[in-house]
């Protein structure tokens, strides 16, 4: 059984109107895309509304004048066929003007369809990036809005062109049988209701159809993610090492085919259904169309109508029932996009956090940093972090001791802001953080977290991504990477600075686990105004030689600055200022290196495993 997911009314009776729902704000996107070309649209939708109507009465009258034109040679006794003719083929020459036409507005069309699907691909894409910088941390951290992003962006940038694209069809098509209306309501009232009865069976199973293709595309989302997860792992340089030495090719590829055919079934079965059931109530749309077919047939025969006036009777019937089809179809089509569409304005629509802070220094300068009774928890789950408090005041340093899952690093995502306590307070100089503007919060703070993103860009940018303000200043690169211990290895490097780093792009390199840390020390560095640095395991891929200069460099730079480091290296922590070990999120002990010696609690222990190690 599929389970249920929040979404549109489905049901093709209560949803009808609610088509035009993102209609209009698709049709806005396109306005604000590119003006011209929403113009040249109109002109084009209008041009090949009007012209099939026109060109089928001029067929009328040419072939009426054929026949009047037969009679009247017959009938001359000195006939002159160039006299005869002339009219007849001024007809065939306004009819074949007016098919060129029609061809230069598909055209027209077809070309301002295909230059805008890019242009209104990219704006939409865009605008979901631009909405991701404003989401919170948690809010990435969440499946179910996940699920919701990944939705919008595999979908909702090429449907609302599509959305476009089908209310101009519809506009073109409405206009066309407003034409055809015209002439047929002159042959009797009731030939436009049986283009109506022919084409509506189609119409419904469309638009139920539709609401069965959205309710299986929302509900397996994250099967589909999986599977997208499953091809990075197999096609990604840095994690094919692992699964070429653990033989997990297989294994990760069964899943994948598994899943694929889970989703190939489901998707088979709504084709199959949908595919059956519009071959059989099209049947009905042919039968109407054949009766209203013999029905001309007979009024001709008794003399009520023309040849001519059958011929464009027949061809109006005809091009009428497509357009009305194809009008039901585009609607239905319609329905089906502004249902993919509410993801997109479902995740553009996603409320977040208000950023009502405003200061850009607090209130007791040089206060330095405190954590006051602190606890988090993420939402519906437990808490990580529990009554932490500290104070760590301008040119002290603070060291984090505990097992991994503490809540350590969690600590330093409430310090930066990524996330907000449930409760106690955090300050910054005498000020909440909460009062803090967050451009200038952030510039106060240069961070390592151990996961780190290896950056595919150049070395150089690779450093400038610490500090947007200088990201292409060549000399702060420079002295950032000497800070960093990082100059000496780039040097070296074939293009120095601007060489390529990573196996995604051509000519790139890669480097060793120590060297990417030294690059991202040198981008916490890169923060020339930052007096709160914060490192996480930063050598934890260094050897000792290279642990002990980075330390020694660091300890330099940081004199007069807040500093927070965490590691499970002893002899980095020892030389901290104050140490706090937390376990279970909880502040267990707190003090100097010497001081929790003696106290021969959980640091002192920890401490001795370790050293054992070494003897």
């Amino acid at each position: 059984m599929m389970p249920s997911a929040p979404s549109p009314s489905l049901s093709p009776f209560s949803g009808f109107f609610s088509v035009f729902r993102y209609s209009r704000r698709a049709l806005a996107l396109v306005w604000e895309t590119s003006r011209w070309m929403m113009l040249g649209l109109a002109l084009c939708t209008l041009v090949a509304g009007v012209l099939p109507a026109v060109a089928a009465y001029v067929g009328q009258l040419i072939v009426d004048g054929v026949l009047a034109a037969m009679e009247s040679y017959e009938a001359a006794s000195n006939p002159d066929l160039w006299e005869t003719l002339t009219p007849v083929l001024g007809l065939v020459a306004l009819e074949g003007g007016i098919i060129a036409l029609m061809a230069l507005a598909q055209r027209g069309l077809s070309a301002q369809q295909s230059l805008l699907r890019a242009l209104l691909g990219q704006k939409v894409n865009v605008m979901i990036l631009e909405k991701a910088g404003t989401l919170s941390l948690s809010q990435f951290e969440d499946s179910e809005l996940y699920d919701q992003l990944t939705r919008a962006r595999r979908e909702a940038s090429t449907r609302p062109l599509a959305l476009v694209t089908k209310t101009f069809g519809l506009l073109q098509n409405a206009i066309s049988l407003g034409s055809f209306a015209f002439l047929l309501v002159q042959f009797s009232p009731w030939a436009p209701l049986i283009l109506v009865v022919g084409a509506l069976p189609v119409f419904l199973s469309e638009a139920k159809f539709s609401g069965d293709a959205f309710r299986l595309f929302r509900w397996r989302s994250p099967q589909t993610r999986m599977q997208m997860y499953l091809e990075t792992v197999l096609a990604r340089e840095d994690s094919i090492k692992e699964v070429k030495l653990f033989g997990l090719e297989q294994r990760f590829l069964q899943r994948y085919r598994a899943i694929f055919h889970q989703l190939f079934a489901e998707d088979r079965r709504l084709t199959l259904r949908r595919e059956s059931w519009g071959f059989i109530l099209g049947l009905l749309g042919t039968l109407t169309f054949y009766a209203a077919y013999g029905w001309v047939v007979v009024e001709t025969v008794v003399g009520a109508l023309t040849l001519g006036q059958m011929t464009m009777y027949l061809m109006v019937f005809k091009q009428g029932q497509s357009a009305l089809s194809a009008s039901l179809t585009a609607v239905s089509g319609m329905y089906e996009d502004n249902l993919y569409l509410s993801n997109l304005y479902e995740y553009l629509e996603q409320p977040t956090e208000a950023e009502a802070g405003h200061l850009t220094q607090g209130t007791v300068p040089n206060d330095g940093l405190r954590f006051e009774q602190v606890s988090f928890a993420y939402p519906g789950g437990q808490e990580v972090l529990h009554d932490i408090s500290l104070h760590i005041v301008p040119g002290s340093s603070l060291a984090l001791v505990g097992e991994n899952g503490s809540g350590k690093t969690t600590l330093i995502k409430l310090l930066t802001r990524l996330y907000r306590p449930t409760q106690g307070r955090i300050l910054l100089d005498g000020s909440d953080l909460n009062d803090w503007d967050t451009q200038a919060l952030r510039a106060r703070v240069g961070v390592i977290f151990q996961d780190f993103v290896r950056y595919q860009l150049t070395v150089g940018e690779n450093l400038g991504v610490g500090d947007t303000t200088a990201f292409d200043d060549q000399q702060r690169w420079q002295q950032a990477a000497k800070d960093g211990l990082a100059d000496s290895f780039i040097k070296r490097m074939p293009e120095g600075y601007q060489t390529q780093l990573g196996r995604w792009f051509k000519n790139g390199q890669e480097l060793s686990g120590g060297q990417w840390q030294k690059v991202a020390l040198s981008r916490a560095y890169m923060r020339k105004d930052a007096d709160i640095l914060v490192l996480d395991e930063p050598t934890a891929a260094m050897d000792a030689a290279a642990e002990a200069d980075v330390f020694a460099r660091f300890r330099d730079h940081s004199r007069d600055k807040m500093t927070i480091l965490i590691s499970h290296r002893f002899s980095t922590v020892r030389s901290a200022d104050q140490i706090i070990v937390i376990d279970q999120g909880r502040v267990i002990e707190r003090g100097t290196h010497e001081t929790l010696l003696e106290d021969n609690g959980r640091y002192a222990s920890l401490f001795h495993l370790q050293a054992e190690g070494y003897k």
